[in-house]
């Protein structure tokens, strides 16, 4: 007999989801007990990780993760990491564990409740199956949702389904779903004479440029136009090469500086995002000047409508940049000199602490031009822009909406699914306490994952906030913890480091390393707060 499960594992192998990630529970059973050979487990010890390392691995290939839960309690944790995945336009399929179907009308121990709605409008599509037949069609629709809009799905699935005879006649989905990358020029051409109309345009980019593709057709429109090119504020990742000529750099999030910045420019055009991503509102004023038009050219068709824009373009990014730079006029203008590196800060003189920059600037003379550096140490962010360049799709990745966590558990992802490129993550001590079980998982899979942890000690960007909002804050400082030794005793291979000798000594050692390693490190830096 063709059981329902042995139906889901023919729909995971024919979408390439043999990975899942995973910490089970008792309603997983009857899924994960012996797999088949080629069905590949990735254990995490908190649902916050498994979807961390799930979400990187999405992003590294491009195509939807599978992720399984433990009903409630599982889905609980995991709804933190869960609404980055959508910010961060990750596609997951998050296949959720619920009782048997014949036992949920008495609510026994573990009983879901409205397993559907405890994520919110995070997942992009959410099912429970009607029959336990349509669980494996339900899971195929799954993987097509998440691929076209980009983000997590999420399907319940009761632990009885799985045993239960497969049903051929039962709804499915395409076994393939083909779209179509190609922009035809007619199908731009109100972008088109916007920007020929104007007489200084600019650009802002965000993830959704973030392929070789959208590099290649956004660096075609801006030298097309001889025009500066913002990344947006908070960007998850880099639209655009940060070491290039036009590259203008980060938009500030705040109203005024925001506007300050597109200033002189009477076109504005958000490529791969909404206009424009901000943060705290800070004054009552508008984002760009009187006069400043806006379009937005987007993949994702909610970024578009939440944009106050005089045209909105929903479109493949990479093609319809194509497209659009072979229709405006090449214009003849000054091309400016590359962005200048900042020099490296003078080393700490005796007694004196390791700053952020020492770590940035030790960083940018040895890092290789395809590594996939991730960010999640909010209060030295600026500092790390400034001195650490994005040179290659996927160069910077961060988490999209500020929840921690992602940091430490999406590189372990990410190298997962790109092994062929260096790894390293720049986390804060207090970032890296949401998901430090993941260093567990790295080493037990030999991930070669390099996680640099700034220790500062405290909470310094909401202390920033809070001496800005005229005062200082409850929380205080939470001192040292002694994180490497937390990795130390999950497995992880770690080290301390305190001094500017010790800290160029062992990126010496470890960088040259990183293509080619299959085991995690953990460097605990100390800085000064």
């Amino acid at each position: 007999m063709v059981t329902v499960r042995d139906a889901t594992f023919e729909v995971m192998r024919r979408c390439e989801m043999t990975t899942i990630f995973g910490n089970p529970g008792s309603t997983e059973i009857p899924f994960l007990t012996d797999l088949p050979a080629d069905i590949r487990f990735v254990l995490g010890l908190h649902e916050g990780t498994v979807v961390g390392m799930a979400t990187g691995y999405a992003l590294a290939r491009d195509r939807p993760a599978l992720v399984n839960l433990h009903t409630a309690p599982g889905l609980g944790n995991a709804v933190n990491a869960i609404a980055n995945a959508r910010d961060c336009r990750a596609p997951l399929v998050i296949v959720v564990g619920q009782q048997d179907r014949r036992a949920l009308p008495f609510e026994p121990f573990l009983t879901g409740r409205s397993l559907e709605r405890l994520a919110g409008e995070y997942p992009v599509w959410t099912a429970t199956p009607l029959r336990p037949q349509d669980l494996p069609g339900a899971i195929a629709r799954a993987y097509h949702e998440a691929a076209g809009a980009g983000g997590p799905t999420l399907v319940i699935a009761p632990m009885g389904d799985w045993s239960q005879p497969a049903d051929e006649l039962a709804a499915g989905s395409p076994a393939h779903v083909v779209r179509p990358r190609a922009v035809a020029a007619e199908d731009v051409s109100a972008l088109v004479d916007l920007l020929e109309a104007a007489d200084a345009p600019a650009l802002v980019v965000g993830a959704g440029a973030d392929t070789p593709d959208g590099w290649d057709g956004v660096v075609a429109l801006a030298e097309r136009l001889g025009c500066p090119v913002w990344q947006e504020a908070f960007g998850g990742r880099a639209g655009f090469p940060q070491d290039h000529a036009l590259f203008a750099g980060h938009l500030p999030w705040m109203r005024r500086r925001m506007q300050e910045a597109l200033s002189g420019h009477d076109l504005v055009v958000a490529i791969g995002t909404n206009a424009f991503r901000g943060y705290l509102f800070d004054e009552p004023v508008p984002l760009v000047a009187p006069g400043t038009r806006v379009a937005v050219l987007t993949d994702v068709s909610a970024e578009a409508l939440r944009s106050p824009c005089d045209l909105a373009l929903v479109a493949p990014v990479a093609a319809a940049c194509a497209t659009v730079a072979q229709g405006v006029r090449a214009r003849e203008r000054e091309r400016p000199a590359a962005p200048p590196t900042p020099p490296a800060p003078a080393p700490p003189g005796p007694g004196e602490p390791l700053r952020a920059g020492h770590v940035f600037a030790a960083l940018a003379q040895r890092l290789p031009r395809d590594v996939i550096l991730v960010e999640e140490t909010p209060s030295s962010r600026t500092e790390l822009h400034r001195r650490i360049p994005a040179r290659a799709p996927m160069g910077f990745v961060s988490g999209a909406n500020g929840a921690l966590g992602f940091g430490l558990s999406g590189s372990i992802g990410l190298r997962l699914g790109a092994p062929h490129r260096p790894v390293v993550a720049v986390l804060g001590d207090g970032a890296s306490l949401y998901t430090i079980q993941a260093v567990w998982s790295a080493a037990r899979y030999g991930i070669g994952v390099l996680l640099l942890v700034m220790a500062n000690g405290g909470y310094a960007v909401m202390d920033a906030l809070a001496r800005d909002h005229g005062g200082s804050g409850a929380w205080g400082s939470f001192g040292h913890i002694d994180i490497a030794a937390i990795a130390t005793a999950f497995g992880c291979p770690s080290a301390r480091v305190q001094t500017h000798e010790q800290l160029l000594s062992t990126l010496d050692e470890v960088i040259p390393t990183l293509r080619g390693r299959d085991q995690p490190l953990l460097i605990e830096v100390a800085v000064a707060p």
